[in-house]
């Protein structure tokens, strides 16, 4: 029996060929992209599923609010360790420390790293938290002394290549040229996926022998780093409720009087470990990756689902709309003795042979999408994960719900052919099944118009962020970045002035970020007016007197300033109404204190974006290397140039590479970020989804195209002779193509009207993420329902003017 269902199937999508193709192409793309997603959400949301009672580990980030906002931060400070260590609620606690040496060597092989990456310093209980497997080394004893380093086998075969865990312990590593450091254990990296990319475990009293030492002897409460991490395992029976309580209680116990006066608040909650991957509050630890986003994930959920209901959809439209032909095959099937569950189980099978193809096909375009959205997904996906149990089950049950949504309402309602009806010819189309076929081909291209509009309106707000004037200049400007190590200024002027030397540099500055950067450094400032303290924070950014030239920074009130250490202040216009200063010259002259001392300010400069347009513009200063004494807030030369070709830059950033590596021996730390590269940065997941819009737009259209071209075919096959009497009786081409146009344009424009607000609420509650947004404009609309409406019209048209133009004796004589 089912070897006959079987040939059968295969015979009916032969002689269908058309419908056949339509279906499986549409089901093809729907379940590639259901593959493709499923593929991204199974792969973020199983990173650190691995950990043993993961569902017990927390991260301890702090919460800040003021009167500008609330502000998040993954660390803690220092102290609060100590003060929750007894709690009885929790089974574990441990801090650590991430930090990056400048240079770690292995003196006796000379082997040297510079500036290696995540190093942590932390104690025995990290590894009580998180389960590491010890190659080599006690677990319990390996961190208790200062100048011990645990080791993955990852960063482990780096400084000790062909050597086994075992002959590694109580090898010697130098830090930073100054801490010799033991190592004490080796554990294997973890196996599945994670953010805790955690390579060398420094013992925490080690950092009592490096720059932190103030910083862990004091234990200051009023300081929070995100370097600072604190994780903590809650007990079986612990007290959610009491746990909260108790860190709103050393909250308020050691809040400063500044903040009690300035009625700012800082809060300690616990953030579970499965949203550390997701929280962009609070962020990873691999700082080079994008943080995932579920809402993006969820957004592409969406995207699978509605490509996979586009395919669907044909497959119900196609086979309810060719039924009538298979009516005399029903009736004779009926009439043998076959059972209505026997001819709905043979047309699911036809059904599930179909859905078998188009996976076999998904499998296919899935690879060659996987390189399209190469720059869109994880580098480390790939169809390997769809060998996981989770997955296999997942496509089953996929394939099965496709079969079932696709296969069953076509199966019932040829099922439901009456026998004698049925041989006696006189089979007819309800007017239920017609409506609901109208229905679902409305619902199709109102899916379609709906990416359109969001396409057009996304893209227009893309590109209104990349041409909006950010308020100084961007083009034709380089930042060129100092070693990270390099702490002397003098080499950085030496630099400086090389590159002022070559032709094509028009002006040279150094200072701290340029205006445009992801770097924050925030003072806390209060100016007195005589009747009020009016306190703010200030985004701080250090430069030359030659900076604001270089960006062109344009000054509205008083004048550069005289030097670059002495301590005076240039606002924006922002920090000049948050003072409340009426006018820009009435600014100049008057003191702000940060930290004690009273600073003049003496000029105001135009507004600013600092980061993106998503956020609006802060009260900001310029300022300049105030504690050059100590250390240097100057990290980088900013070089602007003169109108060159394109084609020359390249040149030229060769000769400031060259001039580089003559001042810095150290090439390999050599940075050069463009300005205008950075401003497109700031838009990278903006840009991500306007891709996707672009794909999930031009399959929702070619999906329902295919189909309202089947659709069309039928239709015209059907009225043939009806086509034929209207041309003998003198109707035109036109008159004949409008007719047969008509109902399907009808739909068409019934689905804009659908779309429209649906796509205009979307778009105006994604807009509302920006403080900068463009306007939903009426013509992306109009544009996008005519550009439907024409491009169906062509679909249409195609079979409706062939089916015109052929000879009416051919089409009244057949039978």
């Amino acid at each position: 029996m089912f070897k006959n269902y079987f040939k059968i199937a295969l015979r009916n999508i032969a002689k269908h060929k058309v419908f056949s193709f339509i279906n499986v192409i549409g089901l093809t793309i729907g379940l590639s992209a259901s593959f493709i997603i499923g593929l991204m959400v199974y792969y973020d949301y199983t990173f650190d599923n691995f950990h043993k009672d993961g569902d017990r580990i927390y991260r301890v980030v702090s919460n800040f609010t003021s009167p500008e906002g609330k502000f998040y931060n993954s660390g803690v400070t220092l102290a609060l360790e100590d003060a929750i260590r007894d709690n009885s609620n929790f089974e574990s606690v441990s801090g650590f420390y991430v930090e990056r040496p400048s240079k770690v060597e292995n003196v006796a092989l000379n082997i040297e790293k510079k500036w290696p990456k995540f190093v942590v310093y932390t104690d025995e209980d990290y590894f009580d938290i998180f389960q590491y497997k010890f190659l080599a080394g006690d677990k319990t004893l390996a961190l208790k002394n200062p100048n011990c380093v645990i080791l993955t086998t990852q960063r482990a075969a780096e400084y000790f290549p062909k050597l086994s865990p075992q002959k590694i312990i109580g090898k010697t590593l130098l830090y930073n040229d100054s801490v010799n450091v033991k190592v004490t254990g080796i554990v294997a990296n973890l196996k599945g996926r994670t953010d805790f990319v955690f390579q060398e475990f420094l013992s925490t009293p080690t950092a009592l022998n490096t720059r932190l030492r103030e910083e862990f002897l004091s234990k200051n409460w009023n300081s929070t780093n995100s370097s600072s991490q604190l994780f903590v395992k809650v007990s079986k029976a612990g007290n959610f409720k009491s746990i909260q309580q108790r860190f709103e209680a050393i909250a308020t116990e050691h809040i400063d009087d500044y903040s009690k006066k300035y009625n700012q608040k800082r809060e300690f909650i616990l953030q579970p470990l499965n949203d550390i991957h997701f929280n962009n509050d609070y962020g990873i630890y691999n700082w080079e990756k994008e943080q995932a986003s579920k809402d993006l994930l969820q957004n592409l959920v969406l995207v699978a689902v509605f490509l996979l209901v586009l395919g669907c959809i044909n497959f119900i439209n196609l086979n309810t709309a060719i039924a009538s032909q298979r009516a005399r095959e029903i009736g004779v099937r009926k009439t043998l003795g076959s059972s209505r569950a026997q001819i709905i189980s043979q047309f699911m099978g036809e059904t599930f042979v179909l859905v078998l193809i188009a996976t076999i096909l998904s499998l296919l375009v899935s690879n060659v999408l996987l390189n399209v959205f190469s720059d869109f997904i994880a580098s480390d996906i790939s169809l390997e994960l769809l060998k996981s149990p989770i997955m296999i089950i997942s496509i089953l049950i996929l394939l099965v719900l496709v079969t079932f949504l696709s296969g069953y309402y076509p199966a019932l309602s040829l099922s439901k052919f009456n026998t004698v009806t049925v041989l006696k010819n006189t089979v007819n189309v309800g007017k239920d099944k017609v409506k609901f076929r109208k229905f679902l081909t409305i619902f199709q291209f109102t899916i379609a118009q709906v990416f359109i509009i969001a396409t057009l309106l996304v893209s227009k707000q893309i590109n209104f962020m990349l041409e909006k004037d950010m308020g100084f200049k961007t083009n034709a400007i380089v930042s060129i970045y100092s070693p990270r190590s390099e702490i002397q200024l003098e080499k950085k002027q030496l630099l400086a002035q090389k590159i002022k030397e070559i032709p094509a540099v028009e002006k040279v500055s150094i200072g701290g970020y340029p205006p445009a950067s992801r770097s924050t450094n925030i003072a806390t400032t209060t100016y007195n007016d005589g009747v009020q303290n009016v306190q703010t924070d200030l985004q701080m950014i250090a430069g030359d007197t030659s900076y604001a030239s270089v960006f062109e920074l344009k000054l509205l009130a008083g004048r550069k300033r005289l030097n670059d250490t002495i301590k005076e202040l240039i606002i924006n216009e922002t920090a000049r109404k948050t003072y409340g200063f009426a006018t820009p010259n009435d600014a100049i002259g008057k003191m702000v204190e940060i930290s004690g001392d009273k600073i003049p300010i003496v000029g105001v400069m135009n507004d600013f974006n600092q980061r993106s347009l998503k956020s609006g513009i802060r009260p900001m200063a310029l300022s300049g290397d105030w504690y050059r004494q100590f250390y240097s807030r100057f990290q980088a030369i900013h070089v602007a140039f003169k109108e060159i070709e394109s084609s020359n830059l390249n040149a030229v950033m060769d000769k400031i590479q060259s001039a580089y590596g003559t001042v810095y021996t150290e090439i390999e730390d050599y940075r050069a970020d463009f300005i205008d590269e950075t401003i497109t940065n700031f838009y990278k997941r903006e840009q991500k989804i306007s891709k996707l819009l672009n794909w999930a737009t031009g399959l929702s259209i070619l999906i329902s195209f295919l189909g309202l071209f089947g659709l069309v075919i039928y239709t015209t096959n059907r009225r043939v002779k009806e086509i034929g009497i209207r041309k003998v009786l003198g109707a035109s081409l036109f008159e004949i193509n409008t007719l047969l146009c008509k109902e399907f344009l009808v739909l068409v424009g019934i689905a804009f009207v659908i779309a429209a607000p649906i796509a205009w609420y979307g778009t105006y509650n994604w807009l509302q993420d920006f403080a900068y947004k463009t306007q939903i404009s009426f013509w992306v609309f109009l544009l996008s329902g005519f550009a439907m409406i024409l491009f169906a019209l062509i679909v249409i048209s195609i079979k409706t003017i062939q089916a015109a133009t052929a000879n009416p004796v051919h089409s009244l004589r057949s039978e």
